[in-house]
Formats: structure tokens, C-alpha cells, sequence
């Protein structure tokens, strides 16, 4: 079931990863997470294709980030990597469903000159009695 809330959460959430302004993509990040939400990310077959091939092995095959600190240089990574030269925006699907304290939705990654779906992915969210993410899965696709 997707209520306005859940609808709410997922855009904002969504939507900081296409945030330019550093002030206000840090702001939204300390109002969407908790103060030591978590960030996990099971990265693509791809990335430990070239992390192996730097010599960098896997202890576990999951990334992660932990805080406000650590959180806002992921996003901002990703929107310098993804956003930033103006190919590519982030969007949500319209499939966010919540059940208890857990939100599950897909976004997709779209061209801005064509709107072709470049990538995109499956996250699941763990939300604190506030609303706050506590613990954030993406699985990229």
C-alpha cells in the first residue's frame, strides 16, 4: 500500500540523489535519515569485475555508509558521477509500497535528452517511528 507519506518519502529520497545545491542535499539528508542511518549497496557485477581487477578482493560483496558524514559523500558522488553534466536524472517508478516499517520501491536512471531508462534499481528502506531511514538497501540493476 502506497499512502501520501510513503509517496513523500520516496520522492524526497529520490530526489536528493538529483540535488545540486551541497547546503540543501546536506540538509535533506539530515532530515531523511536518522542521525546513524546506514547506506548499503550491493554494487553491480561490473564494479567488482574492476575493483578485482585493481586488486581489490571482497570480504563481503557490500558497500557501506554510516552517518551524516559519510552519507552526504555518497550522494554527492553519485550526483558528480551521475547528474552533475546533465545526462542523466534519477526518477522513482510509481511501485513504493510500505508495509510496517519497511519501504520498497524501484527508481530508474533516465537520459534527460531522450527519457530512455538508462539503469535503475530496487531499494528498500527501514524507517524509524519519526520516518527517519535508519537503514537503506539499493540494489542497482
Amino acid at each position: 500500500m502506497s499512502d501520501s507519506r510513503t509517496r513523500e518519502l520516496v520522492a524526497r529520497y529520490v530526489g536528493v540523489w538529483g540535488e545540486a545545491d551541497a547546503e540543501q542535499r546536506r540538509k535533506t539528508i539530515e532530515e531523511l535519515w536518522a542521525e546513524d542511518g546506514k547506506h548499503f549497496l550491493d554494487p553491480p557485477a561490473e564494479f567488482r569485475e574492476v575493483a578485482s581487477g585493481l586488486g581489490f578482493g571482497f570480504a563481503a560483496s557490500t558497500l557501506e555508509a554510516t552517518g551524516y558524514d559519510e552519507l552526504e559523500a555518497r550522494v554527492a558522488r553519485s550526483y558528480e558521477e551521475f547528474v552533475a553534466g546533465g545526462e542523466y536524472e534519477f526518477r522513482p517508478r510509481d511501485n513504493a509500497v510500505r508495509l510496517k516499517d519497511v519501504v520498497k520501491f524501484s527508481w530508474e536512471m533516465v537520459a534527460t535528452a531522450t527519457g530512455e531508462v538508462m539503469g535503475g534499481g530496487l531499494e528498500v528502506l527501514q524507517v524509524d517511528a519519526d520516518g527517519r531511514i535508519v537503514a537503506d538497501y539499493m540494489f542497482p540493476n
